[in-house]
């Protein structure tokens, strides 16, 4: 099996064992397909990559390697409408620019202190967990 970077190269083994779960060659080598390209694929683009290096992989197997890699949180789930699920390695607070021609997304970073003001316009006795911030068009082409 080809051998894959990750960065720190413990993170996956750590997070998986912290959740009850273990480690897997498949589960590895789709996570470190995940952050070698962070291009928000989905799942069948993963099936599609991972399957260059392990040919015998079925595409339930890398189903369920991308839903466990979301629940231990090493990854995040990023949907845009009614578009295929698609995931993101980025767990840092950013949001995601959805370019409608092409069909790319891209990471956009935010303010540190943009969801502060955002979660402090909740009415009294709301508690986001979580914000999600889209934003929708064609990127222009640069000057």
């Amino acid at each position: 099996m080809p051998s894959v970077i990750m960065n720190p190269p413990d993170a996956l083994a750590q997070r998986l064992a912290d959740s009850g779960l273990r480690s897997t060659p498949q589960r590895e080598f789709i996570y470190g397909v995940l952050m070698k390209k962070r291009d928000h694929p989905t799942a069948d683009e993963v099936y599609a990559r991972v399957r260059a290096d392990l040919p015998s992989i079925s595409l339930a197997t890398v189903y369920n390697c991308l839903e466990t890699l979301v629940q231990c949180g090493l990854i995040r789930v990023v949907n845009f409408e009614r578009g295929p699920t698609r995931y993101c390695p980025n767990l840092s607070p950013h949001a995601h620019f959805h370019d409608e021609q092409s069909g790319t997304i891209h990471d956009i970073d935010l303010p540190a202190d943009l969801l502060e003001k955002v979660a402090s316009i909740l009415p009294p006795g709301f508690d986001a967990k979580s914000v999600e911030v889209t934003f929708r068009g064609k990127s222009q082409p640069a000057a």
